[in-house]
């Protein structure tokens, strides 16, 4: 009698998490991007949101949420209801590299949040000022060793994607250079362009178009293989350095509805296979990844591999966003 109720209690909970999706969405879904307007992630997260939202039949509305290298936005969804109204784009940053950098992080990554699906991986593009004086990624290294001391690295603040893969890069290269954070990428990319600092790790959405421009000058792919928007680039792997690709996923607050988590990684991975929007995500530089590995159990591994991989980075650095 006892397991014939559970029975029918496990019935009436998917039948409930199934009505609910069927009335799923009735009005426009926010989506926050952790991160100011104008950056790399707001680029491509702003082209998937629209053909979601059409695909959904309502709008879904990106909010800028920039600060603590995005946690400050990835917090407010851990808190917000699961009603699949309120969606995440997060990253490496806010999911992994956060966990290791705070002692009491704002949340906990793998058990606040409900994975809908990974979507791409965003490679770094290693960049540095124009009249920097080396023309090539093996000069780099070789001048980076010897004027260590006098030189300054930017990023788009503690723990964002574009800091710990240029920790990973110095550690490779077995240096100690002076880490400028600021508040956003946009802003260490013009004191990068003034001169004012020597290299970055840029997101390549908008790194790779600088170093087009002539106003920053570009040195590798922080890739396994060269980039299609910037070919020219040999890929960090070819001089012995590592990759550091930053990925990108679509999350809801924890114990969202399955039936809704369903209909969203639908409609993600739907508009990541529509002709158009994978093309405009490809000019950006972004790698689309396979259909095997958007699903939200894969995304569930992923995260749990990627905290364990990074939590390693942060500790052999030393490096805590505690003390900033």
């Amino acid at each position: 009698m006892k397991l014939s109720r559970m029975l029918f209690a496990g019935v009436l909970l998917v039948a409930a998490s199934a009505a609910q999706a069927d009335e799923w969405p009735s009005r426009p879904i926010t989506l926050i991007v952790p991160f100011s307007a104008g950056g790399g992630v707001d680029l491509s997260a702003r082209i998937q949101a629209q053909r979601m939202g059409e695909l959904l039949g309502q709008p879904i509305v990106v909010e800028n949420v920039g600060a603590a290298a995005g946690m400050a936005g990835s917090a407010r969804v851990a808190k917000a209801d699961p009603d699949g109204y309120t969606m995440l784009i997060g990253n490496s940053g806010t999911q992994a590299y956060s966990q290791a950098l705070y002692k009491t992080p704002l949340y906990n990554s793998l058990t606040d949040f409900t994975p809908v699906g990974l979507a791409t991986e965003s490679p770094r593009i290693l960049i540095a000022r124009k009249d920097f004086p080396a023309a090539n990624l093996r000069d780099f290294v070789a001048y980076v060793k010897a004027n260590q001391s006098q030189m300054q690295f930017g990023s788009a603040g503690v723990g964002s994607g574009t800091h710990l893969p240029c920790v990973l890069l110095n550690m490779a290269m077995g240096v100690s250079v002076t880490h400028v954070p600021y508040r956003g990428e946009a802003l260490a990319q013009q004191d990068l362009i003034g001169g004012r600092i020597d290299y970055m790790c840029s997101t390549i959405q908008t790194g790779a178009a600088l170093a087009k421009q002539g106003t920053v000058k570009g040195l590798a792919v922080m890739a396994a293989h060269r980039a299609k928007v910037i070919p020219d680039l040999i890929a960090t792997p070819e001089e012995g350095l590592p990759e550091a690709s930053v990925w990108n996923a679509f999350l809801l607050p924890a114990k969202a509805p399955v039936a809704i988590v369903q209909r969203l990684n639908k409609a993600m991975s739907d508009a990541l296979d529509d002709p158009a929007i994978h093309a405009r995500l490809e000019e950006l530089g972004l790698e689309i990844v396979v259909p095997e590995r958007r699903t939200p159990d894969y995304l569930a591994k992923f995260q749990t591999e990627e905290v364990a991989r990074w939590g390693k980075v942060v500790h052999d650095a030393g490096i805590s966003a505690d003390a900033q």
